[in-house]
Parts: C-alpha cells; sequence; structure tokens
C-alpha cells in the first residue's frame, strides 16, 4: 500500500473539472466507502498504537508516523459498528488523512483501489433514509453503491467545535452593518452548513444555504434569469470544494464564465488540505480560500468582505 499515493501530485490536473478519486476501504463488511485521495496523506499496515489513558471514545491510541504522533480514530466505531478487536489491528490499515486542520489515522479493514470518476456521478443520499446518519453521499459502482462518510460530522461529534465569533473580530458597530447583508454558503455536510450559518448569524448577517454545487448554480441561474442582479443581492459566496454532482472548483468557473455573476465575491471553504489549493483558488478565479472550521477566520474574511464594499 506505500505506493498507492505515489502519483497523486499528477492528480491535481483533475481539478477544477468536476472529477476526483477515490480511495476505496472497507470497514466491518464487504460495504465499500470512498476518501477523497487529496485528503488522504499516506496508507500503511497499522502499527503498534500508543493508548490513552481514560480514553473511551473511537479514539484507540496514537501511532508515530514518520516522526510526528497521530491519533487513531477506528472509523468503523465511530459510525456506531463493531469495533476492531485490539488482536487483529495488525491485519488492519491506516488510512492517514487531513480534516480540518487536523491529521488523523483511521483504522480501516481493508483498503481496495483508487477508483477515478466525476463529482456528477456522485449524488446525495436519499432523503428517505432521513438525517441522522454519517452518509454525506453515494456512488454507484458495478451495480454496488460505495458510500462517502460525512467525516466532519463524525470529528463534530468527537470534537464538539465553538462557532461564537469574538468581539475582536465584530465589534458592534461592524455587526450592526452585517444586518444589511446576506451571504450564499454551499455545503454537502449539515455539520458544516449549521457551523457556518451559527457564525454567520451571529454577526447578525442573513443566510441562504444550499446543499451542493448545482444546488447553488441553479440557485443562482434562477434568480438572474428573474432579473436579480446576485452580485448585489449577496454580499458573497462560500463554498465548499467537495460536494456531489457539482464541486466548489466547476461552480466557480461558471460563475465566472456567466456575465450576469462573473463579479460575485467567491471564497472556498474546505477541509482539504495543503498548499495546492492556493493555486487551484487563482486557476478557477476565486477570490479566497479558507481551511475549515474557524469561526473568527471566517468571519474575518466576511468582515474585510463588508469593508471592502463599504469603501467604494
Amino acid at each position: 500500500m506505500s505506493g498507492i499515493l505515489d502519483s497523486v501530485n499528477l492528480r491535481t490536473q483533475m481539478v477544477g473539472q468536476n472529477r476526483l478519486e477515490l480511495l476505496l476501504f472497507a470497514l466491518e463488511s464487504d460495504q465499500q466507502y470512498g476518501i477523497n485521495v487529496f485528503k488522504v496523506r499516506e496508507v500503511l499496515q497499522c502499527p503498534k498504537l500508543t493508548e490513552v489513558p481514560r480514553q473511551t471514545s473511537a479514539i484507540k491510541g496514537m501511532a508515530h508516523i514518520r516522526g510526528e504522533t497521530i491519533p487513531v480514530l477506528d472509523l468503523s466505531e465511530a459510525i456506531g459498528r463493531e469495533s476492531v478487536p485490539k488482536d487483529q489491528r495488525s491485519d488492519c490499515f491506516l488510512i492517514v488523512a487531513e480534516y480540518n486542520r487536523r491529521t488523523l489515522a483511521f483504522l480501516v479493514r481493508q483498503v481496495d483501489r483508487i477508483l477515478n470518476t466525476q463529482w456528477d456521478q456522485i449524488m446525495a443520499p436519499p432523503t428517505e433514509i432521513g438525517v441522522e446518519n454519517y452518509l454525506t453521499a453515494i456512488f454507484e459502482h458495478e451495480d454496488r453503491l460505495i458510500e462517502i462518510l460525512d467525516v466532519e460530522q463524525i470529528l463534530a461529534d468527537l470534537y464538539p467545535m465553538a462557532t461564537e465569533v469574538s468581539k475582536e473580530v465584530a465589534d458592534d458597530q461592524l455587526r450592526e452593518k452585517a444586518k444589511e447583508y446576506q451571504i450564499l454558503i454551499t455545503d454537502d455536510s449539515s455539520v458544516a452548513r449549521n457551523q457556518m450559518k451559527r457564525s454567520l448569524e451571529s454577526l447578525g448577517i442573513k443566510v441562504t444555504a444550499c446543499n451542493n454545487g448545482r444546488q447553488a448554480w441553479d440557485f443562482l441561474c434562477d434568480l438572474a434569469d428573474r432579473g436579480v442582479d446576485v452580485t448585489t443581492h449577496f454580499l458573497m459566496v462560500i463554498s465548499d470544494i467537495e460536494m456531489p454532482e457539482m464541486d466548489g472548483y466547476t461552480l466557480t468557473s461558471m460563475i465566472r464564465d456567466d456575465e450576469r455573476m462573473k463579479n460575485m465575491h467567491v471564497v472556498l471553504h474546505t477541509s482539504l488540505s495543503g498548499g495546492f489549493n492556493v493555486s487551484m483558488v487563482k486557476k478557477v478565479g476565486a477570490d479566497g480560500f479558507l481551511a475549515k472550521f474557524n469561526p473568527d477566520d471566517l468571519a474575518a474574511a466576511v468582515v474585510k468582505r463588508i469593508n471592502q464594499v463599504e469603501t467604494k
């Protein structure tokens, strides 16, 4: 497995073309799951773990990997399934990944292969299954459904995050100004949408939310078709990058290519880590990039945009 990600740098050319690659893995059954390759640092056989005293969560210990101590999350237990018995861990794998400014290792039973696909083939889970689950998307391949887990929801349950914006970022005067503005946010993770809404609404700003890039694009086009100047209707668009049906890079590119909305202020907000995001922001024409999730960083980007508009 050490060579499975050797060519990851070559795959950056796919980004902005609504394409992605999924690393497929399995937990306690033969059900396959997928994780975006760009979130994966490496895959390795599970080493001996250093246990954490009085640890009661799905964190099973720590692994020392390439000079770094990384917490190991039993992904099966984290989603309410059977945990991996201690004596079977050596037969399992660690997927070392970066999410929301954290580096973690996911303990999984098997790692299969990397699958090349497109975001428009990735669908949101059917609404009939309800919202109390850890699924963010599904994908049909070779007559089987591959499930993409909402890792942000899993991590939010393990590490609850504050959403309140500090007074140092936005004073009372700014919060009063913010009431005049509206922001469009786009994210396929319900926990991410709720985090952003709580933070932004605490500023006094109005928030409209979409579940993916396709929904956001259709919504903007509908407004524009009805004669609404979307560039003034919304202060800015804050979009996730990884989303079913249409990713944030593609959404940004389409906004820039439409005369009615090409001047919209677009910020990409993602749990994807890595410096290559900065160059991709420039490539697709976004106005900025934010790593998830810090309420003060999010608010600071909004405050900066309000000040830009107010001084014009």
